[in-house]
Formats: C-alpha cells, sequence, structure tokens
C-alpha cells in the first residue's frame, strides 16, 4: 500500500535512491531544506511498504497577478515504481493544492526537451509546452516550460504557447 504525506527533514538521509536517475535533477541540502520550510505543502513523499520512499515531489507557489502559479521544481518516481501512475496523483496533489489553497492561475515545470516519456505523461496531464527555453540544462541542452491551466485562469490565458523560444536569462523568477 502507497502513502502520500507530507515530506520531512528525515526523509532527505532517506531519498537518495530515488534521484539516481539521471534525468532526475539533484540538489543541495540547503536547498531541499529551504523548500521544506518555505513551501511545505508543496513536498511530499510516496511511501510504499517497509517506509520505502517510491517518489517525491517538490515545488512552491510564486509568482504576482495573473502570473501567480504553483511551479512543479522536481517530481521523480524510483524506477521499480514506475508506471503505478504515483507520479500522477503527485502532480494532481499539487495542483489541488495550487488552485483550491492559493488560488494560483496555472502550474508549470520545466522537463528536458530529450526526455519524451516525461513529456508525454505531462501531456497526458494536460500541460502543454509553453515555450522552449534553450540551453536551459547545464548550458547544454534545452528544456521546455509546461503549463497547465487552472480554474482561476477562467480564459486559459496562461497556456497561450510563446512563438518564439527564450534563453535562461529571459525567465521571471521570484
Amino acid at each position: 500500500m502507497t502513502t502520500i504525506r507530507r515530506f520531512c527533514c528525515n526523509d532527505l538521509l532517506r531519498f537518495a535512491s530515488v534521484n539516481l536517475d539521471h534525468l532526475t535533477e539533484t540538489f543541495n541540502m540547503s536547498f531541499y531544506m529551504t523548500y521544506l520550510a518555505r513551501w511545505p505543502d508543496y513536498f511530499h513523499v510516496a511511501e510504499g511498504p517497509g517506509n520505502r520512499i517510491m517518489g517525491y515531489i517538490m515545488g512552491k507557489v510564486e509568482g504576482q497577478s495573473e502570473s501567480w502559479h504553483g511551479h512543479v521544481t522536481a517530481v521523480t518516481v524510483a524506477p521499480e515504481y514506475r508506471r503505478q501512475q504515483l507520479a500522477k496523483k503527485l502532480m494532481n496533489l499539487l495542483e489541488d493544492i495550487s488552485d483550491k489553497i492559493d488560488k494560483a492561475y496555472f502550474v508549470d515545470l520545466f522537463v528536458r526537451a530529450s526526455n519524451t516519456p516525461a513529456i508525454k505523461m505531462y501531456e497526458k496531464l494536460g500541460y502543454v509546452i509553453y515555450r522552449r527555453v534553450l540551453r536551459y540544462y547545464s548550458g547544454e541542452e534545452d528544456g521546455l516550460d509546461m503549463r497547465k491551466a487552472l480554474s482561476r485562469d477562467v480564459e486559459k490565458k496562461s497556456i497561450i504557447p510563446l512563438k518564439r523560444p527564450v534563453t535562461p536569462d529571459e525567465l521571471e523568477y521570484d
């Protein structure tokens, strides 16, 4: 049985095996601690039998006015637990928090342009490619900024794709 619960400090010592996937971005401990302290509602773990970490999602809420949005910083599931809808459940949880609690207009995420399985999964979840970010990953690989409109964005303005790619220095950060 799988339990989805809030991420806690002890999980930082137990989730390394989930991060071994070459497509999963890893960060330093202070980065994870900042997210845990500032956006605890956006940091969840899926735990299986024997308290084994199966996957997690980490995100935040940011922006201003119609750019107020939930952001998926990382979502990953250990290879042995994939194809069980865990990523979908974790994404749905972050979307619900963004929509119902924080009243965000959309949720966004960045994904490597080469990560076709993830792109297809996000598209099945209702995400669209909003824009391409040139050399987003380590200055080498392009990233795709994908978005999903939430209930507050009645006219779906937040997901109208840009017609040209952008560079990382053109991105807005809060």
